[in-house]
């Protein structure tokens, strides 16, 4: 062949494959919009419930008036003013200062985990509105982090104490009382405590002053001190009158404790002198009772291969727990009961039978159970608190969405990197999918370690824009990998002190697997995406697997966690000293990219800062690579526009792994005209 006929053979061919690029339009995008939760939402019909669903509220000091938390009798609001805790007559609207010695950043019931902070005070009531639990925080050396906004004119700078992994001075919380009528400061005769709780990175992350318990009469005053590194846990029994304090018992652990998932799951009885305790000691969460005086152990109150996610319920007169367990299910171990025991381990029930994932809302003497699966929809009953079957109250009716073509996820069970480990997820496929052709795989990931990709194991039609991804010509799989809660202790520390980890070896077996048994996947043309902790295992997907994962969309991600609050990374990875954090960052393996790599971050996020995907870009620039970047000038961890930002993820794997163009600047959202 000559020059002129080879010449004209590579651009006639080079026409043909322009020509035959697929090209997405308007509509494509319309119809995958109908699978977002504003489009199927409204199409799901259920019956009404006839009668009162309010659960009862089982913990003192919630209720909440604007900025304020009210007393339980109703009378008083206390907020916080000038650093110092005052109270607020509901019925006058008098407010009256309780404390006189707050400053700044040394002030009373401060709300401020580094990552999240507001003008909330975090206290707890007593029982009989005349005594509140609280502290004031020592932050006053804690080093700054700093967030400049983008206007015309001159910038405005915000800044607020933000501890980092390794730093020398973190938040420190010194206990008090405060006795509301004399106004009357009581101290607890204790060391500060640092900024750390039972349940998750901050003293409130239930909603008020965690790991408090008040005794009935306002006495004593029950709680649980954290070390820095959540490796010990020191339970403590405090005189409210003396400020006196007594220890009781401590437990260490080799890793990181924890008391629970959604509720803490430790209960001092003082009617009793007991304490029902949580401990993962036997590799799994169960509850154990304990002598609050001798501070020795009764006995273990649940045991098995299962373990207590939340304590609901506690009746101290026929000394029985009512609480949600997860493992027991052979289907899904996510998947919750309901379950009730006696405190001498005896008379063990579970309470909801049926296969799938229980919520449960409490009334004073029966119980509605509302129960589902990601491809089973709802059912709502009333049960007594012996679980038997009252009435059928509600169903969902799902026609109108399968008539609009939707369909749900195909639950998924892979063995983990290990081979060995059972793993659960998610899988959505196009509705209507071709076994025939070959589609290119996304994975959604969201390593935790405190919680996972899937979320919810009960029902819902829309799980984020995962379904609507996969009505663009993708295959999508969310799995709950190594490392992720609800499982025993072991899986769950599987990633201690090495965050890289990230499940990733999980995720890649997992595709693997998968293509084996649906061969309409192409293991060739794999995406990945994840927000915050999935920014970060993104980024290292695409780092760590550059052979594997092809293109990645790393939105918000804490890279560096050296950069990120100290309380999340010194619970997972440990104290700095005792880990290796610079051979966890992304910036230190950027050099390795090969595919196409977008990077997200809000400039004003104030939960990670965006100087973590910052270093990622300097060390993607130094080492020649090319790669994408959207900035969300004045935008927190969550996006000013979040359907731009859904509409730019769409366009860039439909051009960049499903290899075609999509439409020009597609207008998505509730909104759009």
């Amino acid at each position: 062949m000559n020059k002129f006929l080879l010449a004209a053979f590579l651009f006639g061919s080079i026409t043909v494959s322009a020509q035959q690029k697929l090209v997405l339009t308007d509509s494509d995008y319309a119809h995958a919009e109908k699978f977002l939760s504003y489009k199927t939402y409204p199409l799901l019909e259920v019956k009404k419930f006839p009668g009162d669903t309010m659960s009862s509220n089982y913990r003192f000091g919630r209720r909440r008036f604007g900025g304020g938390v009210a007393s339980p009798d109703g009378k008083y609001e206390a907020f916080i003013k000038d650093d110092n805790l005052w109270v607020k007559e509901i019925a006058t609207g008098n407010e009256i200062q309780l404390t006189t010695d707050g400053e700044k950043n040394f002030g009373y019931a401060t709300d401020n985990a580094g990552w999240k902070h507001s003008n909330r005070p975090i206290l707890r009531w007593s029982p009989d509105s005349k005594k509140i639990a609280t502290f004031k925080q020592d932050q006053r050396n804690v080093g700054d982090m700093y967030l400049v906004t983008t206007n015309v004119g001159h910038p405005h700078l915000e800044s607020w104490k933000y501890a980092l992994p390794g730093d020398s001075v973190i938040a420190m919380i010194h206990r008090v009382i405060i006795d509301v009528d004399a106004k009357k400061v009581i101290p607890l005769k204790v060391a500060p405590d640092p900024h750390r709780a039972t349940l998750s990175d901050d003293v409130a992350s239930s909603g008020t002053f965690d790991d408090v318990d008040w005794s009935p009469d306002g006495k004593q005053l029950a709680f649980v001190s954290t070390s820095r590194d959540h490796k010990i846990e020191k339970f403590r029994i405090a005189n409210t009158e003396t400020g006196d304090v007594r220890e009781v018992f401590t437990e260490t652990v080799p890793t990181q404790y924890e008391s629970g998932w959604g509720t803490i799951n430790w209960k001092y009885l003082p009617a009793t002198n007991e304490i029902i305790w949580f401990s993962e000691r036997d590799n799994w969460g169960h509850l154990y009772l304990y002598d609050a005086k001798t501070g020795k152990l009764k006995n273990q109150i649940t045991k098995g291969n299962w373990l207590v996610s939340q304590i609901l319920k506690v009746d101290e007169k026929k000394r029985e727990i009512y609480f949600i367990a997860n493992g027991l299910e052979t289907k899904n171990p996510y998947f919750g009961q309901f379950c009730k025991i006696n405190f001498n381990g005896k008379g063990f029930k579970v309470l909801t039978p049926e296969v799938g994932n229980h919520n449960v809302e409490l009334r004073e003497n029966d119980f509605v159970d509302t129960y589902s699966q990601p491809d089973v929809p709802p059912i709502k009953v009333l049960r007594n608190f012996d679980g038997k079957l009252i009435d059928t109250l509600e169903k969902t009716d799902v026609s109108k969405l399968i008539a609009n073509g939707w369909k749900p996820p195909i639950p998924i069970t892979v063995k983990a990197h290990d081979d060995t480990t059972n793993l659960y997820g998610l899988l959505f496929t196009p509705t209507h999918l071709d076994p025939n052709k070959k589609y290119p795989i996304i994975d959604y990931i969201y390593p935790g370690p405190q919680g996972g990709s899937v979320g919810s194991w009960s029902f819902v039609p829309s799980r984020g824009d995962n379904q609507a991804l996969a009505e663009l010509g993708f295959v999508v799989v969310v799995l709950e990998g190594t490392s992720n809660p609800l499982r025993s202790k072991s899986f769950h520390d599987m990633s201690y002190g090495d965050m890289a980890q990230n499940t990733l070896a999980d995720q890649v077996t997992c595709i693997r697997q998968l293509s084996t048994k649906y061969n309409y996947i192409d293991t060739s043309r794999v995406g990945i995406w994840g927000h915050s902790g999935g920014g970060f295992a993104t980024a290292g997907a695409m780092f760590r697997y550059p052979d594997f994962f092809k293109v990645g969309i790393a939105e918000s991600g804490n890279h560096d966690n050296r950069n990120y609050e100290d309380d999340w990374g010194e619970r997972y990875d440990g104290l700095v000293q005792n880990s290796d954090y610079a051979a966890q960052a992304n910036e230190n393996y950027a050099k390795n990219l090969k595919g196409k790599l977008l990077l997200v971050h809000g400039l004003m996020d104030d939960n990670v800062p965006p100087q973590n995907t910052l270093l990622v870009v300097q060390a993607l620039e130094k080492a020649n690579k090319d790669f994408d970047l959207i900035i969300f000038p004045n935008s927190h961890h969550g996006y000013e526009d979040y359907f731009y930002m859904m509409r730019r993820r769409w366009d860039y794997f439909v051009k960049n792994l499903l290899g075609a163009e999509p439409p020009k600047e597609y207008l998505l959202g509730p909104k759009r005209k």
